[in-house]
């Protein structure tokens, strides 16, 4: 069997995040064949072109894991009804210089959980558009727009069983959306 390898880019920095608690929840029901690690972005310094010629060690660090995944799993909160600074920052590093886009050609798959009701909809919609530009395949349904509300975690942090059904069948879609595109590479 084969062993995909996904790098999981949590968008936000905080210890406490949500989208954090949500990514380690999520790779506890992907599959088995998968080997998921999230994606140090925090220590990136902020993307500058006159740099990227010469880039620092965590920008070569990010290139790589991102280079070795077999597909890219998005947890991202939403701020000001878009995505965060930093992955913003992470996607432009991971791109640069013009034709060493490392994120080229990685199916991926966008989730993201937010105390509001309509979820992390607009910065996923945001997301969908960067990635779009950076060639990068993304699942396109289900849609995972996640309120945080009482359960969606059960008591030793996994997914609660209200949501277990729906974010188990969009896990099986993206272990295929992942498996389709690794096929063809």
């Amino acid at each position: 069997m084969r062993t995909y390898q996904i790098a999981v880019v949590v968008g936000s920095l905080r210890k406490e995040s949500l989208n954090r608690k949500f990514a380690e929840a999520l790779v506890r029901i992907a599959p088995e064949e998968f080997s998921c690690k999230q994606v140090q972005i925090g220590d990136l310094p902020h993307y500058h072109q006159d740099e990227e010629l010469h880039p620092v060690d965590p920008v070569r660090r990010l290139k790589r894991e991102i280079e070795g995944a077999d597909g890219l799993l998005f947890v991202t909160p939403e701020y000001n009804r878009s995505i965060p600074g930093v992955l913003k920052n992470a996607l432009d590093q991971g791109s640069r210089p013009y034709g060493q886009n490392a994120w080229a050609g990685k199916p991926a798959g966008i989730v993201g959980v937010s105390v509001g009701a309509a979820g992390t909809a607009m910065a996923q919609q945001h997301l969908r558009n960067i990635l779009a530009y950076l060639d990068v395949p993304v699942l396109g349904q289900p849609e995972v727009y996640i309120q945080a509300k009482e359960g969606l975690f059960n008591e030793d942090g996994g997914i609660g069983e209200a949501s277990k059904g729906f974010l188990q069948s969009w896990m099986d879609r993206y272990a295929a959306w992942v498996a389709l595109h690794a096929a063809s590479r």
